[in-house]
């Protein structure tokens, strides 16, 4: 009589599952690395598009009162940034000499009117931009020519 043994295998093994789940595990952390950048990118898209706006609002209140607002408040602006903090603004014009602005890399004033900016993912911000904290600032720039992120300016 000839009995031939048959090996049967009902589950996997231990190193097959070890192996299944690593790749699960490098699956998973580039999909949320990803996922972190899009929402990053969106919320950033957004303070942009908010600061325009803002942006238009205060032109608006200065050709009707021939001044800058003295605070967002006066042109109706009561909302935050997508990261929760209020936006800043400083009217650099009325402000007289002293008056804090944001500065670039050679440490010359960003804008002749007024700075209006939002102090990014991370809620910090030091004035001139090169400053660490800085980097991720959503900035209004040349007078409203340049509003994106201050690392770019």
């Amino acid at each position: 009589m000839n009995y031939t043994l048959q090996s049967r295998r009902d589950g996997f093994s231990l190193i097959e599952l070890v192996i299944a789940v690593a790749i699960l595990g490098v699956i998973s952390s580039l999909g949320m690395s990803w996922y972190e950048g899009y929402t990053l990118e969106a919320a950033n898209a957004r303070a942009i598009n908010e600061i325009r706006a803002i942006d238009l609002l205060i032109r608006d209140y200065r050709l009707a009162k021939r001044h800058n607002p003295g605070s967002l408040a006066d042109v109706g602006i009561d909302y935050q940034d997508p990261w929760g903090n209020d936006y800043q603004y400083t009217d650099i014009e009325s402000g007289g000499p002293g008056t804090k602005t944001r500065k670039d890399k050679n440490l010359t004033p960003i804008n002749t009117d007024y700075d209006l900016y939002s102090k990014g993912p991370d809620g910090e911000s030091i004035w001139p931009l090169t400053a660490k904290d800085s980097h991720d600032d959503i900035v209004r720039a040349n007078n409203g020519r340049y509003i994106g992120i201050a690392e770019g300016y």
